[in-house]
């Protein structure tokens, strides 16, 4: 078809277009004006073995300037490593679902609308659980490294702003205690069987060894007990923002102004040509 009569034929069409781009744009904006807004709660973060003086480092048997050579590799390794896993993990979702109202706020927001309506006529299982928890912190849980330096942004969703601000909290000394507790662990575990096999040794040659090797273990036992920071060091303690951002209803409503018309002329095109009959092909000479 050429293309002149393919204008002409949705030109003729634009009233009922126009109509159709009105209603669909309002019923649209309708959806994301009563779409429920949240609240981001925001923290930064930075990898306590970026310092020369991290935890990690005072229980080395290495030196201040060697514990410091890995400044400059922003990969997560190490304790930070393991704190950015217990963010998510499935012991952290248990923590929140013991200590906080985020079970019954699940419940409920599934209870809610017309949405709750049909999950409540189709049988469907209202009453969240752990595993609702854990999908909401994969879900709504940003952990994201800056560009420019070796920090990481911890950012997440939430309806209710102090809510959010506490889970946040919550997540992070959650994060950083169950590091700390398996670093001390070990520590513990090592440092009983090292001093049962000390106290047993008669070889003079062999009990110096374990000595050094006692009293490292009580060193790391000591500074783990008395540093607060073991994983992650707090660069900007956590906040949450006045006025819920997520979602971004001006960016939506243009993006609906720009793809709903869009579509609709591409729909109507598309109709042209399925209505229009195929030309008729001539016959082949004799």
């Amino acid at each position: 078809m050429p293309l002149d009569q393919l204008l002409r034929g949705v030109w003729r069409m634009r009233l009922w277009l126009l109509a159709l781009i009105l209603i669909g744009y309002t019923g649209a904006a309708s959806l994301v004006l009563a779409w429920p807004r949240s609240y981001v709660a925001s923290a930064v973060v930075a990898p306590a073995e970026s310092t020369g003086l991290a935890v990690s480092t005072l229980i080395a048997t290495l030196s201040l300037s060697q514990g410091g050579a890995g400044l400059f590799d922003t990969r997560p390794t190490g304790n930070f490593a393991i704190y950015l896993s217990a963010l998510r993990s499935p012991e952290a979702a248990a923590m929140l679902a013991a200590e906080t109202t985020i079970l019954a706020d699940i419940t409920r927001r599934r209870g809610d609308g017309f949405a709750g309506r049909v999950r409540d006529a189709l049988g469907l299982r209202m009453q969240a659980d752990r595993d609702d928890v854990q999908t909401y912190l994969e879900r709504r849980l940003a952990v994201t490294q800056s560009l420019v330096a070796t920090t990481w942004n911890l950012d997440l969703q939430y309806p209710d702003r102090d809510v959010a601000l506490d889970l946040l909290v919550r997540l992070h000394d959650f994060a950083e205690a169950h590091v700390r507790a398996g670093l001390a662990g070990l520590v513990e575990r090592r440092l009983s069987v090292l001093e049962a096999r000390a106290a047993t040794e008669r070889d003079v040659f062999q009990r110096v060894p374990l000595y050094e090797l006692v009293a490292q273990h009580q060193r790391a036992l000591a500074v783990l007990r008395s540093d607060e920071t073991v994983a992650a060091r707090m660069v900007s303690a956590p906040v949450v923002e006045i006025r819920p951002s997520i979602p971004n209803r001006s960016l939506l409503l243009l993006l609906l102004a720009v793809a709903l018309p869009m579509a609709v002329l591409v729909g109507a095109a598309c109709l042209v040509l399925l209505r229009t009959p195929p030309a008729p092909q001539p016959l082949p000479s004799r």
